[in-house]
């Protein structure tokens, strides 16, 4: 059941981007050959308008197929002979569809929550004497924390909400840090921070203010994760290029199956299923999206790379020759897939002979 709900979860994320590119380029005038739900032999097909739909066997992704997208075609229709504006939406289209899931989702998340978490800090650990007199466990309090500060920043990193604060002490192996934060409305910055519980021996030594649940704090707290999921992909993204991530850890389609799958058979309840699947659809789908965006060939950040040369040059990139450099792309990214496929495998076989 669980493999059943990742590979619907992973096939209306891939449906979505595609989705993105498709009512665009309706809208465009740009004409649409093919819109395919999943990879493989078709199951299911209907010609509607001049385009082709279809359901297809794998439920693993899916496509948009625009005339001319990579060679010159004397059709007005063609996408390449649009306006260069209308290519560039057209382009950035999957991945904002992709944002939006994500929103949603997150909005979801927020919903199920029983109160608003926030990075205002209420409360440090420690605990009151017969007498009245507070002693302080926290770490945190004794270098330099106070009661209602904001955190703004950790080490230089932005903290938009509490899924930051996780993440940062989570990766970070540093005992000191430089804290930024907002205190009676002025932004103070803290050096040489510690947190730790000296009794308890946590890493977390300090309570956080949490609202009650309204419209508006809601949208505020669910706007603030979308951001926080965004940087945490992006400072892993960053992580992974720089070598601080090791490329055993480079998961693909195998990898997130199987994580959204045991996160459905981890739920102790409906609703916290419900709660995890939200989760990590749309941290999935804010990667899709971002990952999209980025300036290599083959992907949409790579073609809107050469929309971009053509703003700048006034002519565009023929179009044999960005067909080339997307190809090379293409072969680049089916290679990395393969090699995280590869390590996916590997880490299934370790955990079913580990067991």
């Amino acid at each position: 059941m669980g493999i059943v709900v990742a590979l619907i979860i992973f096939g209306i994320i891939v449906t979505v981007h595609e989705f993105g590119h498709f009512i665009c380029a309706k809208l465009s005038g740009i004409s649409v050959l093919e819109f395919s739900v999943g990879m493989g032999p078709k199951l299911i097909q209907k010609e509607y308008k001049g385009t082709m739909y279809s359901l297809r066997l794998l439920p693993v992704g899916g496509y948009c197929a625009m005339e001319g997208e990579d060679s010159s075609e004397d059709n007005p229709h063609s996408f390449r002979n649009a306006k260069l504006w209308k290519r560039m939406i057209v382009l950035a289209a999957g991945a904002f569809m992709n944002f939006i899931l994500g929103m949603v989702m997150v909005i979801v998340m927020v919903c199920m929550m029983f109160s608003i978490p926030t990075t205002q800090i209420r409360g440090f650990s420690g605990e009151v004497s017969d007498d009245g007199t507070k002693t302080y466990y926290a770490q945190s309090y004794k270098t330099g924390l106070q009661h209602d500060d904001i955190i703004v920043k950790i080490d230089g990193t932005a903290i938009y909400s509490t899924l930051d604060l996780n993440y940062m002490f989570a990766v970070s192996q540093d005992e000191t840090h430089d804290v930024v934060v907002k205190r009676n409305g002025k932004r103070v910055k803290l050096e040489d921070v510690t947190f730790h519980d000296e009794k308890n021996g946590g890493t977390i030594d300090f309570g956080l203010v949490y609202k009650e649940k309204n419209p508006l704090t809601v949208l505020q707290c669910s706007g603030k994760t979308f951001l926080s999921m965004g940087h945490m992909v992006t400072l892993s993204l960053k992580q992974l290029v720089t070598g601080k991530i090791d490329s055993g850890e480079v998961s693909g389609p195998v990898g997130v199956v199987s994580a959204i799958s045991d996160t459905t058979k981890e739920a102790e309840s409906a609703g916290d299923a419900v709660f995890s699947l939200a989760y990590m659809t749309a941290l999935i789908t804010i990667n899709l999206g971002i990952f999209n965006l980025l300036p290599i060939p083959g992907l949409d950040g790579g073609r809107l790379l050469f929309c971009l040369i053509e703003l700048i040059r006034r002519k565009p990139v023929k179009p044999e020759h960005e067909g080339y450099v997307h190809l090379a792309g293409m072969v680049l990214l089916f290679g990395v897939m393969i090699f995280a496929t590869f390590n996916d495998i590997m880490n299934l076989i370790e955990r079913f002979t580990s067991k």
